[in-house]
């Protein structure tokens, strides 16, 4: 890639002795060294975004929206550069890297636009002579952290909105995938941005993590990562009062139910599940199939496993890629054996694939599965399908809604009034009906329960940047 590996603070490249090495999962093996910052190194970066933000909050809608236009069309110009990096350092397949870029292009742009609709209101006075406005305005500077399995997008739905209301951001992505981080900065930077207005730091995640929690600067951090770094998070902004927004783990359950479209309802659980290699907080973890379908079911979608192509994502037509580390892989393997020894059968899968290099996982389909599993009941970031069968509607949503998270879920049915009750019923923040994808810019995202605090994307988005602020005028 053009330019430096480093961290980008105040409008310059931050080279430094301490470096790390970046692995590609689909070859286990290093290909690209990145430089990472000490803590004076981050308080440079804080003070910088201190004294970009009043000028940064002083802009037109209009003028930020600019910049974010500018930004996207940088990210346009070097899309498939950029996908190739995510693959690399991801390993997802190519064709999914692009996806991932042209998705963070749309962030980009909806906030570029969005922010022009940050509105107030006037509140109809109760006493003569008194009026009464609410006015919105930028919290000031955030702290973004961002994971590793989409390690672009994610980046950029912390990032445009908070730009977009009026905050310098400061960026801290995932160690195993800094490079495309380094892209996105380069697309600011081409793109003109004011010095200390957006930021990026690579480097020790609890070290960054406790001084953005502890310093002044910093009025607000955005996370998205495991429930249990976000519970460690919460912990540690209570000592400051410090505002989170949290989109944390998931147990995505499928419901299938019988009046379902049988071919549509297989080809979007393969999207909900296999999507980024079943790395992703909104994957398919738990499949629930009516009964009175169940065996049409396991056998059209287990051919559709079967006929997934598995291998390194830079090569052509590839479905599947590698986990991203040994670790994963063996979380993997641990999961598959234990809903074997649950009393689960393996329909397909579950073993590593031995002639290829990196951390390749044979996708997996395991029928009655026991809801007692490790898989069905921990967030398998893997592609192994797990399914059970159900009776009736409410015994599909009593276990869908059997557990601590709440991102996601998934419903295939085509009863208009079963679709009103499960989006009542089922305890998630987003439902997809029949939609395996079901993200989009302009709709809100982010979970109930274990699974987050505020929503990204969306109008919502946007006001999780913002202030509100009551103003009581006297002497009308």
């Amino acid at each position: 890639m053009a330019g430096p590996e480093a961290s980008y603070i105040a409008g310059r490249w931050k080279e430094t002795a301490t470096r790390f090495d970046v692995v590609n999962p689909a070859t286990a093996q290093p290909f690209a060294q990145v430089a990472s910052i000490q803590l004076a190194d981050l308080q440079e970066a804080l003070q910088s975004a201190g004294r970009a933000f009043p000028a940064w909050r002083g802009k037109t809608a209009r003028e930020r929206g600019i910049l974010l236009h500018r930004v996207a069309d940088e990210l346009v110009r070097r899309k498939a550069e950029i996908a190739r990096l995510i693959t690399m350092e991801n390993g997802k397949p190519l064709a999914q890297s692009e996806g991932e870029v042209a998705m963070a292009e749309d962030h980009l742009r909806w906030f570029a636009e969005e922010c022009r609709r940050v509105y107030g209101r006037t509140i109809p006075h109760h006493i003569e002579g008194k009026r009464h406005l609410v006015l919105k305005t930028p919290i000031g500077v955030v702290g973004a952290i961002a994971p590793w399995n989409f390690p672009l997008v994610l980046s950029v739905r912390k990032v445009a909105p908070a730009l977009a209301a009026g905050c310098p951001v400061i960026l801290k992505p995932a160690s195993q995938t800094p490079l495309s981080a380094i892209a996105l900065a380069q697309c600011f930077e081409a793109a003109a941005c004011p010095e200390g207005v957006f930021q990026l730091v690579i480097g020790n995640a609890q070290m960054i993590a406790a001084e953005l929690l502890s310093n002044d600067i910093c009025r607000k951090i955005s996370f998205t990562g495991s429930t249990g770094v976000g519970q460690e998070l919460i912990r540690g902004a209570a000592s400051y009062v410090k505002p989170l927004s949290l989109e944390l783990g998931g147990l995505a359950p499928v419901l299938v139910f019988e009046d379902c479209d049988l071919d549509q309802a297989v080809q979007q659980t393969i999207i909900a599940k296999f999507r980024n290699t079943g790395q992703s907080c909104i994957a398919a973890n738990r499949i629930f199939v009516q009964k009175t379908i169940y065996a049409q079911f396991l056998e059209r979608f287990t051919a559709a496993v079967e006929g997934l192509k598995t291998g390194p994502g830079l090569e052509p037509g590839m479905d599947v890629g590698p986990l991203v580390s040994q670790k994963a892989l063996d979380g993997a393997l641990m999961q598959v054996g234990d809903a074997r020894a649950k009393g689960a059968r393996l329909l397909t899968g579950g073993e590593r694939m031995k002639d290829l290099e990196g951390y390749f996982l044979k996708p997996t389909v395991l029928e009655a599965v026991s809801d007692s599993a490790a898989c069905m009941c921990e967030e398998t970031f893997a592609p192994i399908a797990p399914i059970a069968s159900f009776e009736t509607e409410d015994e599909a949503i009593a276990r869908a809604n059997a557990s601590s998270y709440g991102l996601s879920a998934y419903a295939m049915t085509r009863d208009m009034g079963r679709i009103f009750r499960l989006g009542e019923r089922i305890e998630a923040g987003t439902i997809g009906i029949n939609d395996g994808a079901p993200t989009v810019s302009q709709s809100p995202f982010g979970g109930v329960k274990h699974s987050g605090w505020g929503r990204e994307l969306g109008t919502e988005g946007l006001d999780a940047f913002l202030e509100t602020k009551h103003l009581s005028l006297g002497g009308i």
